[in-house]
């Protein structure tokens, strides 16, 4: 979460032409670690170890990097995914939105 709160869409301004900022790198490569949790959650498996995650990603051919991978399932250790999204709708409340 904090990586998602300093990512920002504007280049850094020593960034060559046409590259991502690093936060917006880091947010993009965390990103596929989480889809690769959730997919292994919805085939059945309520506590995805890093090797799953490794796995996954490996099969499609991805960079996989064993410290974000274990990073994030210490921070889900003892959670279920229910309850993380559940947390995190409650925070978005806050945020307001369209409609009318």
């Amino acid at each position: 979460q904090a990586i998602l709160a300093q990512a920002g869409s504007a280049r850094a301004p020593s960034a060559p032409a046409g590259a991502l900022p690093r936060q917006s790198q880091l947010v993009r490569m965390g990103m596929k670690y989480c889809a690769a949790y959730l997919m292994a959650v919805l085939a059945g498996n309520d506590s995805p170890s890093a090797g799953d995650i490794q796995k996954i990603l490996e099969s499609v051919e991805a960079e996989y990097d064993s410290s974000v991978a274990e990073k994030l399932v210490s921070e889900l250790e003892g959670k279920t995914v229910h309850e993380v999204i559940a947390a995190g709708k409650e925070k978005l409340k806050g945020f307001g939105g369209g409609g009318g």
